[in-house]
């Protein structure tokens, strides 16, 4: 999986969990002081706020359901833009403690964190609850449409889904991210093959060189 690569790339503040093989959230990090590093140099490397705003997210009303939060890089923007509640789900028990930290850590009251397989179970909300949805770094596993399906589920209509993902020659740490091979046209047709409709492709902000973005709805 990707982040496995990624672990091996950024270097020893990245350590692997006892999780399932199956990893959707970001690379794992240690507990204890450690993770205050961790965060710090994963966030670097992204400009969630750019991200956010490229993909339309500051003007986004109701719940958001945030498939994979990782760190909670873009967790914390995300509940500092939108009206309602972020459901911010991962598989890994360290990126939940994580997310959970630092939501806590700033007294954000419209986020709720859990661990969860939603890949194997579903997000766990009503159908048509969520106005919006982000699955970020996330669509090269064993069932991409599955995952997108998840997400017309929960989604109102209209609702909307950012994605944003690796280009193919991404570097981390100055070592490149091998055998990415997800590019914007196949996640078009995915979207499409799971009944939600292609926007626009997001231009991401200048900080952000190592991703691509797009924006789905559900019609």
């Amino acid at each position: 999986m990707i982040y496995r690569r990624l672990i091996s790339a950024v270097g020893d503040v990245y350590q692997p969990t006892d999780a399932p093989e199956r990893r959707y959230g970001a690379a794992a990090v240690t507990t204890g002081a450690r993770n205050a590093q961790a965060v710090e140099q994963w966030d670097s490397y992204i400009d969630a706020a750019g991200i956010l705003r490229a993909l339309g997210c500051g003007h986004w009303s109701g719940d958001l359901i945030e498939f994979g939060c990782g760190y909670g890089t873009f967790t914390i923007s995300a509940a500092q833009r939108v009206s309602g509640t972020v459901h911010a789900l991962d598989i890994d028990p360290l990126m939940v403690a994580a997310t959970k930290w630092r939501v806590a850590r700033l007294g954000l009251k419209n986020v709720v964190v859990e661990q969860r397989d939603f890949v194997a179970t579903g997000c766990g909300r009503e159908p048509r609850s969520a106005s919006s949805a982000l699955l970020f770094n996330i669509l090269e596993i064993e069932d991409p449409v599955g995952l997108l399906k998840e997400a017309h589920r929960v989604l109102r209509s209209g609702g909307l889904v950012g994605v944003i993902h690796w280009n193919f020659d991404v570097r981390i740490a100055n070592r490149p991210l091998l055998n990415i091979q997800l590019q914007p046209e196949q996640c078009r047709a995915w979207g499409e093959q799971a009944g939600l409709r292609w926007v626009r492709d997001a231009g991401l902000p200048l900080g952000s060189p190592r991703h691509w973005g797009m924006v789905l709805e559900k019609p």
